[in-house]
């Protein structure tokens, strides 16, 4: 007689990318491990109610994005193994595969740095428990620095009002500030403040949002700039940690998963450096970095003592002019083993590394971990 196949349930949305990203990883590992489940998955958006079926569905387990306590509470009640793909409770319920919001505001106040930007906002929705996370994380480390931060969050009322009240804001901040609104809706919202307080992005106010939408991204004006989570691996995780609850083991209550990067795009395309010469070498490396240049291509395009130049880049970077055409090649990378199934000698060739074996080395030398390596952890 055939066995039965373990029921699994997923609550969450099919309407964005982060949603549809999740389910990947969670098919992926069920493949992956011959976990032969019979998913249960219907079309939702966010914040979808518990669906009718669920009360008298016989299953084995579930993973659902629990964003509000009455859902939580009603899984709690059905005494089946629950994960929570969501930072949505303050209290959670359940164990929990989350990304991780303090690396993804540390990556968005880099890529803000990068630029030359000297002042920073942030812009949540007090709607939900996550944004406030991000909203601390962002005011705590910039408050370290020895810089003060702006900071508006509110729940979001009619969209015209919105925006008003967002345009209101916008105006009283300094020139070139760096603004990170929680998620890309907000980051969207930001933009069509900016335009309607007068103000241009990216020149007046850079703008970058969290999770990489990336139709909501291309569809702003300009083009929104996001630090991308990696949600499918989030998915992987979430499906491995309910395979264990289900075989009657126990989970850690929290596992969070790094994001990896910035995408890129017109609304934090600046370098805002008060120095017109360290602004022009920053820019040519930006947009050369990966042609294989050095630091002396960098000299022929900015003529200036190389001493004064790598005192320049310390003082308004941190880091040598050498390490930026490195980083910016590193981002290329990643972007690349994470995004596309191209050979590491493609990718290489891509970076502007002569050798896949220079690309190998240099990689290990900064993550410590081979481009192999990070490419099957990443695209789990």
């Amino acid at each position: 007689m055939p066995t039965s196949r373990p029921r699994i349930a997923l609550l969450i949305e099919t309407s964005n990318v982060y949603g549809r990203e999740l389910l990947r990883g969670i098919h992926s590992w069920a493949g992956e491990n011959d976990a032969n489940w019979s998913f249960r998955l219907v079309e939702q958006g966010r914040g979808a109610v518990i669906p009718d079926w669920l009360e008298d569905w016989e299953g084995d387990g579930i993973i659902a994005r629990v964003e509000d306590e009455r859902i939580g509470q009603a899984l709690q009640a059905l005494g089946i193994p629950v994960v929570d793909v969501s930072a949505g409770l303050e209290q959670p319920l359940f164990p929990r595969v989350v990304t991780n919001s303090k690396r993804a505001v540390e990556l968005a106040i880099e890529h803000f740095q990068e630029l030359g930007i000297q002042n920073y906002a942030f812009c949540g929705d007090r709607n939900f428990h996550w944004s406030r996370v991000r909203e601390r994380i962002f005011y705590s480390i910039l408050e370290e620095q020895g810089k003060r931060p702006f900071v508006r969050s509110s729940r979001l009322s009619k969209p015209d009002t919105e925006i008003g009240r967002l345009a209101k804001w916008l105006r009283g901040l300094p020139p070139r500030t760096g603004v990170l609104a929680c998620y890309d809706i907000r980051g969207q919202e930001v933009l069509e403040a900016c335009r309607e307080a007068g103000l241009r992005a990216p020149d007046d106010v850079a703008v970058l949002g969290i999770h990489n939408d990336e139709i909501l991204c291309e569809f702003c004006d300009p083009p929104l700039s996001s630090v991308t989570p990696n949600a499918r691996l989030a998915g992987y995780e979430a499906a491995a940690v309910l395979a264990t609850l289900m075989a009657g083991g126990e989970a850690d209550p929290v596992k969070r998963i790094d994001p990896v990067g910035i995408a890129k795009r017109q609304s934090t395309d600046l370098v805002a450096i008060d120095d017109p010469k360290i602004s022009a070498a920053l820019t040519f490396i930006q947009e050369n970095a990966c042609s294989g240049i050095s630091v002396q291509d960098v000299l022929a395009k900015v003529p200036m003592a190389r001493t004064q130049l790598e005192r320049q880049f310390r003082k308004f970077l941190g880091r040598t002019p050498r390490e930026q055409i490195e980083r910016v090649r590193m981002e290329r990378v990643k972007d690349l083993l994470v995004r596309s199934s191209l050979p590491i000698s493609a990718i290489a060739e891509s970076a502007g590394y002569e050798y896949p074996e220079y690309l190998t080395v240099a990689f290990k030398r900064r993550f410590g971990e081979s481009p192999r390596d990070f490419r099957a952890r990443e695209q789990r």
